[in-house]
């Protein structure tokens, strides 16, 4: 059986996947290389607890995690999932603060954590990642907006179709398509707009029914993004 947390060797070609680094000279990658304390991760381990004190920002080099929480009752409520060449953590790098969430691996994940003194550091030394960091965080703040607003003014068909057109976002767009793979569970989908997963398989079938969306083999496939942007889009201006 393998084991749930192993020790990794550094690897600069890993850090070079990592979107956050691009740009960054190979000197300089090697160096960050040595820095980071290299971990593997088995499916379903948990990477970060909430509410911890640990600062570090990791580095995703392989596999994929979920940001998730858990209320006092009980229920999971999901944020998102990372997958390879992103990163997290580092909310809690800048301010100093606690962890908000848990991340836990969807599968095998190798990551590359870096303290909080390393990672300030990288941000003041290379312009290009500091520029990449500000648009994330303005990112995250016009996708939290945006969800609040959805959560507080739409129904949960509205919702789901909202949803499912960020995860096509998040997928990538091509040729007005968007695969979405593997398909998202529908209690996943149901913890991001606050439902049941009865609900959500309800406004899948119907969406399906409209052609706004299709399974293919273990991926959603939404074969007019257009289509569907237009549909949220008028929900959104409707008062």
């Amino acid at each position: 059986m393998t084991s749930k947390l192993t020790i990794a060797e550094p690897s600069i070609l890993g850090l070079k996947r990592v979107r956050l680094l691009e740009g960054v000279p190979a000197t300089a990658l090697d160096k960050l290389a040595r820095q980071c304390r290299w971990r593997r991760f088995a499916a379903g381990h948990r990477v970060i607890s909430r509410q911890a004190s640990d600062q570090d920002v990791y580095l995703i080099i392989s596999g994929r995690v979920r940001v998730t929480s858990f209320s006092a009752s009980g229920r999971e409520v999901t944020f998102r999932e990372i997958r390879a060449g992103d990163w997290f953590g580092d909310f809690a790098a800048i301010d100093g603060l606690s962890r908000s969430a848990d991340i836990v691996a969807l599968e095998e994940a190798l990551v590359a954590a870096m303290g909080p003194a390393v990672f300030r550091s990288l941000l003041h030394e290379h312009p290009a990642v500091c520029d990449r960091m500000m648009h994330r965080l303005v990112t995250s703040v016009r996708e939290l907006t945006e969800r609040v607003f959805d959560l507080s003014t739409l129904g949960v068909q509205n919702r789901v179709h909202a949803e499912i057109l960020r995860l096509a976002r998040q997928a990538g767009v091509k040729a007005n398509a968007a695969y979405i793979d593997p398909a998202p569970r529908h209690l996943e989908i149901a913890s991001q707009v606050s439902t049941y997963r009865e609900q959500v398989t309800r406004e899948l079938s119907a969406m399906a029914k409209q052609g706004l969306l299709q399974r293919k083999g273990r991926a959603l496939v939404i074969p007019d993004v257009a289509r569907l942007e237009k549909i949220v889009a008028e929900v959104r201006r409707s008062p």
